[in-house]
């Protein structure tokens, strides 16, 4: 670029400073203020549970085959009729996601079967240390429904032949 190139650029470059400084700065006082999320954001993972208080995650690890950044750990279980934890043959006796390596893709959303995992538009992850964003299961697992059992729970032998619940029949009228 020569000097006169550089001469000529002046002016538009004096226009965008002054039209800057006559604006008000976007300044926001976090955490007091929060800037509003997007309708897209992908916040903080949140494992769900089926109306009757059972997990809906089934130990399958799908969502960690999924994650590009090899964030989830999953150990599967066997259930029994005396500790159920999810309506099929097996539940996730670990569910760990490590918040460091997460790049908040939805990756793991997607391959679910079940719509175990959900990213919510909440609050961003933080901590202090490194195993402190480590999330382990009874972080992730949202609480029951009020007057609901939370797992483990006892059922009766052949109450559950299906690992996954049919979904309740959506209201169209609303």
């Amino acid at each position: 670029m020569s000097f006169k190139d550089v001469i000529s650029k002046l002016p538009v470059g004096f226009a965008t400073v002054l039209k800057t400084l006559t604006q008000k700065p976007v300044t926001i006082q976090y955490p007091e203020e929060q800037k509003p999320m997007s309708a897209r954001f992908r916040g903080r993972h949140n494992l769900k549970r089926y109306d009757d208080g059972l997990e809906r995650c089934i130990g399958c690890a799908l969502c960690a085959a999924a994650c590009p950044a090899d964030a989830i750990y999953v150990e599967a279980a066997e259930n029994t009729n005396a500790e159920r934890y999810s309506p099929g043959e097996r539940y996730a006796k670990t569910y760990e996601i490590n918040m460091l390596r997460c790049i908040f893709c939805g990756y793991c959303e997607d391959a679910c079967p079940t719509n175990a995992i959900v990213l919510e538009p909440i609050e961003f992850p933080t901590g202090y240390t490194r195993e402190s964003m480590i999330y382990k299961k009874d972080m992730l697992l949202e609480s029951p429904p009020i007057n609901v059992a939370a797992t483990p729970q006892q059922t009766p032998p052949g109450k559950y032949d299906r690992a996954i619940l049919p979904f309740p029949p959506v209201d169209e009228s609303q």
